[in-house]
């Protein structure tokens, strides 16, 4: 699956609940429409987050799955598509605005449950090592050894794709969604 992967601050005048409210109300109503998506999926930093001596390094990810590079096209090319994105402007800041282009590579399969909790990790390869190099060592070495850790459920890596590279550096080269079993604590990280 091609998956566009939005990386959330949202706007300085409004709170945590209603940022998280509008993103899962409004702005879902909208993602809705939008045609040829496969999915869409939200995840909101939980409330302890907020709690932490050091806050969120973002407020929360948007998934936006894909058959193709031509179906993602549609996000842009279509009314409803196009109405979804000038929406980002009603609850995120426009200027901390990122995302990255993304194959989906499921490392550990596993039903997700209502009550696991999503640990969204954001990667950037080691200085010197080349794309290829860092995405084949990601998906056959380190996938398999964290797919191994007890309290994941469910490892899913999303790879930026080649041809975003093309256009620029990408803000990340991966991100990385373990499941985790009930109880986890909750992050988002990024690497470098």
């Amino acid at each position: 699956m091609i998956k566009v992967v939005y990386l959330f601050h949202r706007k300085g005048d409004l709170s945590v609940g209603d940022f998280q409210n509008y993103w899962r109300t409004t702005h879902a109503d909208l993602a809705r429409r939008v045609p040829r998506v496969r999915r869409c999926v939200q995840c909101q930093t939980l409330i302890s987050g907020y709690r932490r001596p050091t806050p969120p390094p973002l407020d929360g990810v948007e998934e936006i799955g894909f058959d193709s590079i031509a179906d993602l096209a549609s996000l842009t090319e279509t009314t409803a598509g196009r109405a979804v994105m000038a929406d980002l402007a009603n609850f995120v800041d426009a200027e901390r605005l990122r995302h990255i282009v993304t194959e989906e590579i499921e490392i550990k399969p596993g039903k997700v449950r209502e009550d696991m909790v999503k640990n969204i990790e954001l990667v950037t390869r080691k200085s010197g090592m080349a794309i290829p190099e860092f995405h084949a060592y990601w998906r056959d070495v380190h996938g398999p050894l964290a797919a191994k850790i007890d309290v994941i459920r469910r490892y899913v890596q999303s790879h930026t794709l080649m041809s975003e590279y093309e256009k620029g550096t990408p803000p990340y080269d991966a991100d990385y969604w373990p499941h985790l079993t009930p109880g986890v604590k909750y992050a988002i990280k990024a690497h470098a």
